[in-house]
């Protein structure tokens, strides 16, 4: 495991698209890697500050895959491998922000 930070992705910004075709933005965290993977910690990014005040801060976490030769992001289905990873991340980021479990 890398205690060091890594960035795959070059920017600070990144806008995904969800099942329905929307684009949703995220800025990105950290990259960590975890038992071979690569993961990135993301909190979203919205348009109007109520958006902000309403939302519950929570951190996402994206495993990185490749599909057909390219890098994609999807969610992290297994429990116990999001646990782990989420706990990488709450460690290596708690130095930055506050963390409210």
């Amino acid at each position: 495991m890398s205690e060091e930070k890594t960035s795959l992705f070059d920017g600070d910004l990144i806008t995904l698209i969800d099942e329905d075709g929307a684009e949703l933005q995220y800025e990105h965290l950290d990259t960590l890697e975890y038992a071979g993977a690569f993961y990135l910690a993301l909190v979203p990014i919205y348009d109007s500050p109520q958006k902000y005040v309403d939302a519950d801060g929570e951190l996402q976490i994206m495993k990185v895959v490749e599909e057909n030769g390219e890098q994609i992001l999807c969610t992290i289905d297994n429990e116990d491998e999001f646990d782990a990873v989420a706990c990488q991340f709450e460690d290596r980021l708690s130095e930055e922000f506050d963390i409210i479990n």
